[in-house]
């Protein structure tokens, strides 16, 4: 079974890893592009595969440590159909109505329009604001959001350290980062997860979604996608202080958080 620490870095000056393939940075971000114009009516279907439904609890998780409130201006990138935007909203709205404050602005920024249009068409909540975008450019001022997040999205952009540099970017002083994406399991459980992932996705995603090679891909890009602590390093390395890890199922996935200061 081959892993990400066999194939070095996620992605080395204008070459980026598509699955276990290097390629052209550049054609790595239209080749990921059309394999979520491909999965976008799907993208629901995707995610209850590749974790056994259990992105939802992981999300949870994940939007209650971003603890959003009143008045925040929160950037979700990566936000695909809104999953986390509209939990950040409706947890921002509970918070205002317990104790005041101006109501909070949710951005989704995707740099795929057919996920937009998918999560459009979902309905969002009223807090929420629509945009396609690169994680690598944002569309937005410095110091102009109190928090950033990316779920199960960072892996797929063509250079990493460029959109955590964005990130911080786009950080007020004292903000907020949080990323939840599959990482390294550190239990056994590794054997199961890695026959599931490697033989029963893809085989899945072909029937179901009729799209065995984008749900190749998408297994084989959390191998390629560094582990915890290389990614922790990354973090810190773009700025960000006081970053912790928190494992989720014994490393299947995990929540990076860190702070802008």
């Amino acid at each position: 079974m081959t892993d990400a620490s066999s194939h070095g870095p996620h992605s080395s000056g204008d070459r980026s890893s598509f699955g276990f393939r290097d390629v052209d940075a550049r054609e790595k971000v239209k080749m990921v592009r059309g394999v979520f114009d491909s999965v976008a009516s799907n993208y629901d279907v995707m995610n209850d595969l590749m974790s056994v439904g259990v992105h939802r609890i992981w999300k949870d998780i994940a939007a209650a440590k971003l603890n959003p409130r009143p008045g925040e201006t929160i950037l979700d990138v990566a936000g695909g159909t809104g999953d986390m935007a509209r939990r950040y909203s409706k947890m921002a709205r509970a918070a205002q109505e317990r104790r005041g404050g101006e109501d909070a602005k949710v951005i989704v920024l995707d740099y795929n329009a057919e996920m937009i249009l998918a999560g459009v068409q979902k309905g969002g909540e009223p807090e929420m604001q629509w945009s396609v975008g690169d994680a690598m450019n944002l569309p937005l001022p410095d110091a102009s959001v109190d928090a950033y997040s990316i779920s199960f999205g960072i892996r797929n952009v063509a250079h990493i350290d460029k959109a955590l540099a964005e990130a911080r970017r786009v950080l007020k002083p004292g903000g907020r980062f949080l990323c939840l994406e599959f990482s390294r399991p550190t239990t056994p459980i590794r054997k199961v997860y890695d026959a599931w992932s490697f033989h029963a996705i893809p085989r899945i995603g072909g029937w179901v979604a009729k799209d065995r090679d984008s749900y190749q891909y998408l297994v084989e890009s959390i191998r390629r996608f560094p582990d915890q602590n290389m990614f922790k390093g990354m973090i810190e390395d773009a700025g960000f202080r006081r970053v912790s890890v928190t494992n989720l199922l014994g490393g299947i996935a995990a929540i990076h958080h860190g702070w802008a200061i």
